[in-house]
């Protein structure tokens, strides 16, 4: 069924637990999150950033991302991921996304509330929830290689989160601790006591942008402290990729039907390893 992030968080604040953001730019990647979520009976987002447009474009991914939301036999939530103007947001919602997210986040404080506060009463008309960002990571939503340096100058200050929250009355905060987006070239050390802090004080679930690569672990001392929604993608196309690889190696006659279901087999295995983690 298709649910609003709002509505997907209480859940996930009842049972503690942290749920899976999986970006499906793909219909191979779509398939696999949302097959997952059934046979566990989690609940899902899935999602669509705007950095992923030269995959495929909201316009053609997002009718069948809504679509199989509505038929799923679990909470689903449709949301744009990363949207970076105010006009791109507006496209999803049309298309029937349920929630959206605005990425101010390299935009001075000033602007970024502007902005933020434009989203959510666009969001408010079509019945959607919004999630904000405050703080940046190294990396993109790319998956490129992250940069080695990892500044804690970067990280959200948590009483500039709590008045942040309280300007632009959004639903879920994206907050900066030490992840990156992209692939991780070194251990990375997430501030745990932050992650804490700022959602004692926002009184909001928090976002993991760059949830891709960390250990068990690390995934469950985040959720522990706040972390509500974790943002997946990279290493999920990576498995899909790597066993794609796999399979014309070691196969004369290869037909790209058959190159997508073992991409789609190899995503829906790595993406049942992080539902395990994330619901505990």
């Amino acid at each position: 069924m298709l649910v609003t992030l709002k509505e997907i968080l209480e859940i996930a604040e009842k049972r503690d637990c942290g749920v899976a953001a999986i970006n499906t730019p793909t219909f191979e990647s779509l398939v696999a999150a949302i097959r997952v979520a059934e046979k566990n009976n989690a609940p899902i987002i899935i999602q669509h950033a705007q950095s992923h447009e030269y995959i495929n474009q909201i316009e053609m991914i997002g009718p069948a991302m809504v679509a199989l939301a509505k038929n799923a036999s679990i909470p689903v939530c449709a949301h744009v991921d990363h949207g970076e103007s105010i006009e791109y947001l507006e496209k999803g919602l049309k298309l029937g996304f349920t929630s959206i997210m605005y990425d101010g986040s390299r935009l001075t404080y000033e602007e970024n509330v502007k902005n933020t506060k434009k989203a959510v009463e666009l969001a408010h008309k079509f019945g959607a929830s919004v999630e904000g960002e405050l703080g940046m990571m190294a990396g993109n939503e790319l998956g490129e290689d992250s940069p080695d340096d990892n500044e804690e100058s970067y990280y959200t200050d948590p009483q500039l989160a709590h008045q942040f929250v309280k300007e632009t009355n959004i639903d879920a905060l994206a907050a900066s601790f030490g992840t990156v987006h992209g692939f991780y070239k070194r251990q990375p050390k997430l501030d745990y006591e932050l992650i804490k802090e700022i959602a004692e004080l926002t009184k909001l679930p928090l976002v993991m942008h760059g949830g891709s690569g960390l250990s068990p672990e690390e995934y469950k001392r985040s959720i522990k402290n706040g972390i509500r929604k974790i943002n997946y993608y990279t290493y999920g196309a990576k498995a899909g990729a790597d066993a794609t690889k796999d399979f014309i190696k070691n196969n004369k006659a290869v037909l790209f039907s058959e190159i997508s279901r073992v991409a789609q087999d190899a995503m829906e295995k790595n993406f049942q390893h992080i539902i395990d983690i994330f619901c505990y």
